[in-house]
């Protein structure tokens, strides 16, 4: 009869420890919570709150407890800035400006924001940005002068530095990042993968000290193909997207997949859908085999890193973050909505 309690005891300690299976998505349910004439190509989920900018100046915030919206613009001299990029601190929100003068605001005073960097030129844009941690954070845009555009902050954003050309790999005649769902950076831990136009992908493995090139199989014959989006689950696991915006259709060499933290990348799905997506994320708590991506061309779905993949929505966005294993919030043309994955 002693074994008895023994035998309950393990039983309840492995049952404790055992992981929940997880059920593929079959489905999204997809609510609009905030429209606008506007296009909203940058989110960011804070505690409670989603944080947007758009163009025509508009930034603002949706409380996800509430669904209240607080809108406002920003103005520079007579411009309405066209904003895609968005990035916070655990005390700041962040927004960086395309094209020349590109504009960077962060939180400042009586609910205003303080212009902290601004660049102007012909080849001026910038396109993605994110923080490593409450003082360090990044930004990166076009190439300018034969190299990539890389903003560095060390102090939490009030100042930012331009890497100089001669610490960075050399650039390739065009190369940039496309400015479609502010995903062109991921960073883990110290760590840092940027992709570009050109396919390839700017590696630091220490906060932007010291860069590499790690190269992608991913189409870019065409001043419109290349990398649009990627993601990393953790220091290994990692998804790049692609296409054509301007042929859609095409789901030729779009898409690839890592295991090793980028050293090496591998076409997944190749000649299959899904074809061109802006935005790839992968869901929060499922060990890196699900992921979902999207873009004007609807909202697609693997369980399997990659390997295949289904159509669970033809509506159309730009962007997407997950707000938990199941609830995600997504932003286009004119909206954003709250995405309920089944």
């Amino acid at each position: 009869m002693r074994i008895l309690p023994l035998l309950l005891l393990s039983i309840l300690a492995s049952s404790c420890t055992e992981k929940k299976e997880r059920m593929p998505f079959t489905s999204v349910h997809i609510e609009t919570v905030f429209q606008d004439s506007v296009s909203i190509r940058a989110i960011e989920i804070i505690g409670n709150s989603l944080a947007f900018a758009a163009n025509k100046g508009v930034f603002g915030s949706l409380d996800l407890g509430s669904g209240k919206i607080r809108t406002n613009v920003e103005k520079y001299d007579t411009i309405l800035p066209e904003f895609r990029s968005v990035a916070h601190t655990s005390s700041d929100f962040f927004m960086l400006s395309v094209g020349s003068p590109a504009l960077l605001y962060k939180t400042g005073g009586n609910g205003k924001m303080d212009l902290v960097y601004q660049e102007t030129g012909e080849d001026v844009f910038y396109d993605a940005m994110t923080f490593w941690n409450d003082a360090e954070g990044i930004a990166v845009g076009d190439s300018k002068e034969g190299c990539l555009s890389i903003l560095i902050t060390r102090d939490g954003g009030n100042s930012w530095v331009k890497i100089p050309c001669s610490k960075l790999p050399k650039g390739i005649d065009g190369e940039g990042a496309f400015a479609a769902s502010n995903t062109n950076i991921k960073t883990v831990g110290n760590k840092t993968w940027i992709a570009t136009t050109k396919s390839r992908i700017y590696f630091s493995p220490d906060k932007g000290k010291t860069w590499e090139i790690q190269q992608t199989p991913i189409v870019n014959i065409e001043s419109t193909q290349g990398i649009y989006s990627l993601d990393f689950y953790n220091q290994n696991v990692g998804m790049a997207f692609g296409g054509d915006y301007t042929r859609p259709e095409n789901n030729l060499a779009n898409k690839a997949l890592t295991t090793d933290g980028g050293k090496t990348w591998k076409l997944i799905a190749d000649g299959t859908d899904p074809s061109y997506k802006s935005c790839v994320q992968f869901v929060p708590n499922s060990d890196g085999n699900s992921v979902v991506a999207l873009g004007f061309t609807g909202i697609s779905y693997s369980n399997d890193k990659g390997a295949h993949w289904q159509q669970l929505s033809d509506a159309s966005f730009y962007t997407l973050r997950f707000l938990n294993d199941s609830v995600a919030y997504a932003a286009g043309r004119d909206r954003i909505a709250k995405l309920v994955f089944k």
